[in-house]
């Protein structure tokens, strides 16, 4: 990924979240929303923009609903904020990584729970 595009989507993450606490006014998005990451297309039509919040399955889905509702009203925002030809086009994807190293993390700690002083040693 060029310097451009990497600076790009950071600028857009940055931007996006900073709508999402301030702007968006979807009773769906009302919990916090973080915006974890942001990758843009080499052309610059398309982003995906990767988002996680805690909740259930279904608390999830109406989120990622109110932030597909949300697009059109979060590019033309976009196209006032940043000087850029062409906004992209937003999907939102939900990122589960901060659940996966949770997960891990609790299984790194059940193993040390479960070994003894004496396995240690070699």
């Amino acid at each position: 990924m060029t310097h451009r595009i990497e600076r790009v989507s950071s600028l857009m993450r940055h931007e996006i979240s900073e709508l999402l606490q301030r702007q968006v006014k979807d009773p769906r998005l009302s919990k916090f929303v973080a915006v974890t990451d942001v990758s843009t297309s080499p052309d610059l039509r398309y982003a995906k923009v990767f988002v996680s919040c805690m909740g259930s399955e279904e608390e999830k889905q109406e989120m990622l609903n109110g932030l597909e509702a949300a697009s059109n009203f979060l590019r033309n925002q976009l196209a006032k904020r940043l000087r850029l030809r062409r906004i992209p086009e937003l999907s939102f994807h939900w990122d589960d990584s901060i659940e996966r190293g949770t997960h891990l993390l609790q299984l790194i700690d059940e193993l040390n729970a479960n070994t003894t002083p004496d396995q240690h040693s070699d």
